[in-house]
């Protein structure tokens, strides 16, 4: 077996003294793990980075056998691991986006969602103008996995007027009336993620929240302590660029 890829690189896990195996998303093959030589010399560590975009030779004797990788640089993100913030936005996404998926199977919605997240933490100038991004990738990545939220209309009224908030038992949306009637039982849906705009921070922590809530609740429940520790930090930076830490 003899295979190519353009992939956004996840995850690299050390794997005896001079390997590693590696995890990389590619839009026709999905999520694909191999084994990378070298994958601690001066060379490749620099290339071998979560968040990079990497061509990648493949090649294995039999298909069930783990590939051997040779992997070359397309564009990096290393700079982004200096600044605390950014660094931890792509250590999240790209540690979510590793755990969630299953191997071999395309998504070529989400490969191409988290390569344009990924340029926006690159390019923006501050992390509000990325945050709404992460959120929207959050729910994407819900939705492809079975998993999707119901923001359309207000599940009890049929109406998508004034939608204000989210069943947390259903994911679907309610209208201002009805959240009324339900104060403290739903979640905050916060208005960015339906007219598409920018959203302030107070919105953009409402939609972590949600975001949250329904990717610890069915997709990271009993596997993943670790991941929601990069969340978790991840969140507390993006509260002390608010001023709200």
């Amino acid at each position: 077996m003899r295979m190519r890829l353009d992939a956004i690189l996840l995850a690299v896990r050390n794997h005896g003294e001079r390997g590693a195996v590696v995890r990389l998303l590619s839009a026709e093959d999905g999520l694909v793990a191999a084994y990378a030589r070298g994958a601690h010399g001066r060379r490749m560590g620099p290339v071998l980075l979560p968040g990079n975009l990497v061509a990648a030779e493949l090649s294995a004797r039999t298909d069930s056998e783990l590939p051997q990788a040779s992997v070359e640089l397309r564009v990096s993100r290393g700079g982004l691991y200096g600044e605390p913030l950014p660094a931890a936005a792509i250590e999240w996404l790209c540690a979510l986006t590793a755990t969630a998926l299953p191997e071999r199977q395309p998504y070529p919605a989400l490969h191409g969602a988290l390569d344009a997240v990924l340029e926006a933490i690159a390019s923006a100038g501050s992390a509000r103008d990325w945050a709404g991004a992460l959120v929207r990738y959050e729910l994407l990545l819900l939705a492809e996995l079975g998993y999707g939220l119901d923001l359309t209309a207000c599940a009890v009224t049929g109406s998508n007027d004034h939608l204000v908030a989210v069943s947390p038992r259903t994911g679907r949306a309610v209208s201002a009336a009805i959240a009324q009637e339900h104060a403290g039982k739903l979640l905050p849906l916060p208005a960015f993620l339906i007219d598409g705009g920018r959203g302030d921070w107070e919105a953009l922590f409402d939609g972590l929240a949600l975001s949250e809530h329904f990717l610890t609740r069915d997709l990271l429940n009993d596997r993943a302590a670790d991941v929601l520790e990069a969340r978790a930090r991840l969140v507390s930076r993006l509260r002390r660029a608010a001023g709200l830490a």
